[in-house]
């Protein structure tokens, strides 16, 4: 399945006409955003802890198939030594995660634009990520930002460890196509104030595509490998896109005109 969604849902431009229906309680957004689109990622979790009661309020405003994808605490990746984080990790999973049950999607680890790739810490990282929570299977996905990490090892090692590769479109972050896991994860950055759903029609198209070569299994030409291109092929699954920076005032129309796109190919 594709799923198209945002960063978040508690925005005050959202309320001005964007997104939001006028008059609607602010205690009632997720609930409406939910029935928009396919998934949300919870941005909160990066700054700080969540409260069991929350994840399982918001389990219960979202509708069935709908997924939160979670952004992993920065006290966890905004560190020189990922391998040191087990404790901050404990903690992170501690909060009430499993509350969420099956509304529960990946796990986003965004590490620091300026962490250097070391093989023997960022396997040591994902020997210390757990598969799964008080029997709730976890998904994983860590985005990287700096130049050294697009090498084949690092590729091999998110592969043996079933961790997605995070496909980011931002100028600051060097992109990397390979297929790591039975699931893809797209965080779209470019999102344009001049245009009404965030990209211009020919971008959305592209995004489309990939989101649609993705779920297929597709190794997509054109597009920066870091490792052997044939051996991402075969990688099919879940498709998770977000428009998550940017214009973020466009980013609601931009998740659901994407949605449009890849529900019109099926």
């Amino acid at each position: 399945m594709i799923r198209t969604g945002i960063g978040g849902w508690v925005y005050p431009p959202w309320r001005k006409g964007t997104f939001y229906p006028e008059g609607l309680p602010q205690k009632r957004e997720l609930e409406w955003a939910s029935r928009q689109l396919g998934a949300i990622e919870i941005n909160g979790t990066y700054h700080s802890l969540q409260k069991p009661e929350s994840f399982r309020k918001w389990r219960e405003a979202t509708p069935d198939g709908f997924v939160f994808a979670v952004k992993g605490s920065s006290y966890v990746t905004n560190r020189k030594v990922l391998a040191s984080t087990g404790e901050a990790m404990a903690r992170f999973f501690g909060q009430g995660l499993e509350e969420l049950g099956d509304r529960l999607g990946p796990i986003l680890w965004q590490l620091m634009g300026t962490k250097r790739f070391d093989a023997e810490d960022i396997a040591a990282f994902f020997d210390l990520l757990p598969r799964d929570l008080k029997g709730v299977p976890l998904r994983h996905a860590i985005e990287t930002g700096h130049e050294s990490f697009a090498c084949p090892e690092f590729v091999e090692l998110a592969r043996a460890a079933g961790v997605a590769i995070v496909w980011c479109e931002q100028e600051s972050r060097t992109p990397i196509a390979d297929r790591t896991a039975d699931f893809a994860y797209l965080r779209c950055k470019n999102l344009d104030a001049d245009q009404p759903t965030g990209y211009a029609p020919t971008d959305l198209a592209r995004i489309a595509g990939l989101c649609r070569g993705w779920e297929a299994g597709e190794a997509i030409k054109g597009l920066p490998y870091a490792g052997d291109a044939a051996q991402s092929s075969g990688k099919g699954g879940d498709v998770f896109a977000f428009m998550i920076n940017g214009a973020k005032h466009r980013a609601p129309a931009a998740a659901m005109a994407l949605a449009e796109l890849v529900s019109a190919s099926d």
